[in-house]
């Protein structure tokens, strides 16, 4: 079996901008995030990208404009020679509806955990927020918090390890 690295989206990977990052312009990978996962590669991490994006169902922006930051984010991590093995994304908000794959479910966690044969126990899940980590709990899966947002990766996870 795989061990993982689940990691949150906005906050972690890329700049978190207090709203919703769906605009190229407003897209920034965070300094220190494709060298740290570059070493985890090599560790043997594999890599999922987990996040909610509740602008969809808002009708703030659609499924094509969080495809195009992912592809961006899958191409300048590409650059450094780190793959991301997939992205999940629950396009909802509790407001409209009620979903079990939007986090705090582990619904995405779960899914890539079966998907790609990742041994929950060896794996870990950075999040920048609580129900990151509700998320990862409910999977069996080791967590990390990110604060401040936005804040050096590379530092908690050195305090973990």
């Amino acid at each position: 079996m795989r061990k993982a690295i689940f990691l949150d989206r906005d906050g972690v990977v890329n700049r978190d901008i207090g709203d919703y990052t769906y605009r190229m312009e407003d897209y920034e990978l965070l300094p220190g995030v494709a060298e740290f996962l570059k070493e985890r590669q090599e560790e043997g991490f594999v890599f999922v990208v987990i996040t909610n994006q509740a602008g969809i169902e808002k009708g703030i922006y659609g499924h094509q404009e969080v495809q195009a930051i992912h592809d961006r984010i899958r191409a300048d991590l590409a650059e450094h020679g780190v793959n991301i093995l997939e992205f999940y994304y629950a396009p909802y908000h509790e407001t409209y509806s009620k979903c079990l794959s939007r986090k705090p479910g582990s619904i995405m966690v779960e899914k890539a955990l079966a998907r790609f044969r990742i041994d929950p126990k060896a794996s870990w899940m950075i999040g920048d927020r609580e129900r990151d980590l509700e998320a990862a709990a409910k999977a069996g899966v080791k967590r990390l918090l990110l604060v401040p947002v936005n804040s050096d990766i590379n530092k908690h996870w050195n305090e973990i390890k």
